[in-house]
């Protein structure tokens, strides 16, 4: 059996090699399709892999409540638009001392502004620098890791100390070739000491998460004091389980601080992680959706041009076919020759279709800043996809050509 296999392996290499023009073609249909499907998944796993990674810097289990603007709704058939008032310190402090529910932390937090220039002796940045003003929390609710140093300390923040937590391109800037830590840098005339530096977490939206100074959030509200500042508060809960009662029981205190009536909405937003990562995966499994139907109508045109090609072949080799027949060749044999003949063109097809697609993925990922992720399952799927074109393309040709009546065949020219 083993033996006949490697004949019909042999014969159908053969066969390939005399056909070269037309199985070029047949295998560039087929690869056109494969690459279609693979590239456009990989490209999905890239982004979903990217966006969950940068919707991840929240936290673990965490939910932010902050201001929740321009919500639009209907009174009398007149739309206007709703927004809510921002969230106070005041409120934030408020909300902190008295939100109690077990195995959670709460952090505070506020964006002093984005437009700062930072000094470092005589070199300096650009004024698109972000100062944030956190507390001791903020880094672990939000996912943040320091590369080297420290995070803040309890001692930092009730001392109001003037010390800061850079983004990682700082190292790539202004202190670029120098240790960071125990440097002393200058934010609006005010000296600060650097005691750690974050890990890289590149862009969301467009938005740098590596050009940020985090200092003591009552330092920051000294210095700056813009009105009407915005305050987040941000709470990790540890068991994911209890998520869902810490989050109903942050909404209730939050509108019991804002004083809201049972009958009015609340005028304030609530933002989950998990949530946030749910919507990216609904909206990845449209994109695969889209992906899968592309490629299945381009597959199938390469199914149709295959199965053509083995039907041509077929009429061809008629004569071949009846000298087989009449030395004692099985239908069997015959028509396993020609399956196996199609599912070489097929699988050949497949695997440049893979290659490309890889590529093509990887070279998309790479210009747009994705995270690329080997497609593991878009792989796999290539080769079950190509292999059940080759499948559904061979059989009638391979019906065809056993069911061939040997005298017939051999009258052939």
């Amino acid at each position: 059996m083993i033996k006949l296999f490697k004949e019909n392996i042999r014969i159908a290499l053969g066969s390939i090699r005399t056909q070269i023009l037309r199985t070029t073609l047949t295998v560039l249909i087929i690869a056109i399709g494969i690459t279609a499907l693979v590239g456009i998944l990989t490209i999905v796993a890239a982004l979903g892999n990217t966006l969950s990674s940068n919707f991840a810097s929240m936290g673990a289990n965490t939910f932010n409540i902050s201001q929740y603007e321009n919500t639009s709704r209907r009174h009398g058939g007149d739309e206007r638009e709703v927004i809510n008032p921002i969230i106070s310190y005041p409120e934030a402090v408020a909300f902190k001392n008295k939100y109690n529910y077990p195995m959670t932390e709460t952090s505070l937090s506020f964006t002093a502004t984005s437009t700062a220039e930072v000094k470092y002796e005589s070199l300096k940045t650009d004024p698109e620098i972000s100062v944030l003003g956190v507390d001791d929390r903020f880094l672990t609710n939000s996912g943040l890791e320091t590369s080297s140093g420290r995070n803040f300390t309890s001692f930092d923040i009730s001392n109001n100390a003037y010390v800061c937590v850079l983004g990682s391109d700082f190292a790539k800037g202004i202190l670029k070739d120098v240790n960071p830590i125990g440097k002393t840098i200058s934010v609006r005339g005010a000296k600060f000491k650097v005691i750690g530096l974050l890990k890289e977490k590149g862009s969301t939206f467009g938005n740098s998460q590596d050009l940020r100074v985090l200092i003591p959030i009552q330092v920051a509200r000294s210095l700056f004091t813009s009105p009407n500042i915005n305050y987040s508060v941000s709470v990790m809960v540890g068991k994911k389980e209890l998520l869902n009662q810490a989050t109903d029981y942050a909404i209730s205190m939050m509108r019991r601080i804002r004083k809201l009536s049972p009958v009015k909405d609340n005028n304030f937003g609530v933002v989950r992680s998990d949530d946030l990562i749910n919507k990216i995966m609904s909206i990845s499994e449209y994109l695969n959706t889209a992906a899968w139907v592309i490629g299945i109508i381009t597959i199938l045109g390469s199914s149709i041009a295959l199965m053509n090609i083995m039907i041509v072949s077929v009429t061809e080799r008629t004569r071949e076919i009846g000298v087989r027949k009449a030395l004692g060749a099985k239908k069997s044999t015959i028509a396993f020759q020609f399956f196996i003949e199609t599912l070489l063109i097929g699988q050949i097809g497949g695997m440049i279709g893979i290659i490309f697609g890889i590529l093509i993925g990887l070279g998309i990922s790479t210009a747009m800043n994705f995270a690329f992720v080997i497609p593991w399952g878009a792989i796999i799927a290539a080769f079950v996809t190509s292999f059940i074109v080759a499948v559904v393309s061979g059989l009638y040709p391979s019906v065809k050509s056993a069911n061939l009546d040997p005298i017939e065949a051999l009258r052939y020219e």
